[in-house]
């Protein structure tokens, strides 16, 4: 097939109010602990009047200007996110609206941090078909409102979005693309309030079951088992080796884990782009987030292989190569 998508736009956004590592002594916590097992130094958190389509929009605008478009140029919209507007309709209806892309047909996705790059792979298919030419990705997420701040597992997340925007080509591109799934993780990363399940109620209020639970040793060992294969079968598929990667992007779930993840797959750390310093867990927001800091601070170069590698609720898994096709 040669009509191939890419990524020819990207922004993010990141709410205005900082919470430092020395707000968490009230747990136990303390600023070296978080620093030195997770590598993170400070979380943005949302203002009380910001949503996640607030914060998905202004990453929006700024990928669809980067990309050289106007918002009447998108097609589509897909939002990964597991912290929506409201449970219907779509935060991505949301998103649309606010942008003015009157032309976009508009979703979401849940995979929470999986949930940008399973949103890529979708876009990826309606472009490659023929479906559609400009898709606009976003994912975000306001995991403070879904924290419980007496816990001492506050600590992993914060707030924010990123967005990219994939288009054809002929040239370069996605060379891989790889997902993977298994339920028999469902309850290790989850909300178990507020579905069907488990509707809310005052004593799911009380019990705090509308607030994400974690079972963190069982995410770490699945995660630093499941990534490392998944990222060698997408190397496999692209017929490149680690040594042919110029930057890995990673989701950032915290400096141990990740350190694991790229020793099991033989990938030095300084090809790896991380910023877990500044924002903590965004979920969501963690990938293209770092997708569009790397762009602007000019360490991609037209050329370079890209590999993408994510892991999430569910438990979900993925990773992807691209050729970077957009010239600094």
């Amino acid at each position: 097939m040669s009509r191939e998508a890419t990524i020819i736009g990207t922004g993010s956004y990141v709410p205005k109010k900082i919470r430092l590592n020395d707000f968490f002594k009230r747990v136990g916590s303390s600023d070296k602990w978080i620093q030195d097992h997770l590598g993170i130094k400070e979380r943005h958190i949302a203002a009380e009047d910001e949503a996640t389509s607030d914060l998905g929009a202004k990453a929006a605008v700024k990928a669809i200007e980067n990309a050289g478009l106007k918002p009447k140029d998108i097609d589509l919209i897909i939002m990964a996110t597991i912290s929506p507007d409201r449970k219907f309709p779509a935060t991505a209806c949301f998103i649309q609206y606010k942008i003015k892309a009157v032309n976009a047909v508009a979703f979401d996705m849940s995979a929470a941090c999986s949930g940008f790059m399973f949103a890529m792979s979708v876009a990826r298919e309606f472009i490659r078909s023929g479906t559609y030419n400009n898709v606009l990705v976003v994912g975000g997420d306001i995991f403070s409102n879904v924290t419980d701040w007496d816990r001492r597992d506050s600590i992993f997340f914060g707030d924010g979005a990123g967005a990219a925007v994939l288009s054809h080509t002929e040239e370069g591109g996605f060379l891989s693309y790889k997902m993977a799934t298994d339920g028999a993780g469902r309850y290790a990363v989850t909300i178990p309030g507020g579905g069907s399940e488990m509707p809310i109620t005052q004593e799911v209020i009380d019990k705090k079951l509308h607030y994400w639970q974690m079972d963190v040793h069982t995410v770490y060992k699945e995660a630093t088992r499941v990534v490392p294969q998944i990222i060698g079968e997408a190397l496999k598929m692209a017929n490149i080796t680690v040594d042919d990667i110029d930057l890995v992007l990673p989701h950032q779930p915290g400096k141990s884990m990740l350190h694991d993840i790229m020793d099991k797959s033989v990938l030095p750390w300084d090809k790896v782009a991380t910023n877990m310093d500044k924002y903590a867990n965004t979920s969501s927001g963690t990938v293209p987030i770092i997708l569009d800091e790397t762009h602007r601070e000019g360490r991609l170069k037209k050329g370079d292989l890209v590999l993408f590698a994510s892991v999430g609720a569910g438990l979900t898994w993925s990773a992807a190569v691209l050729r970077w096709s957009i010239d600094t």
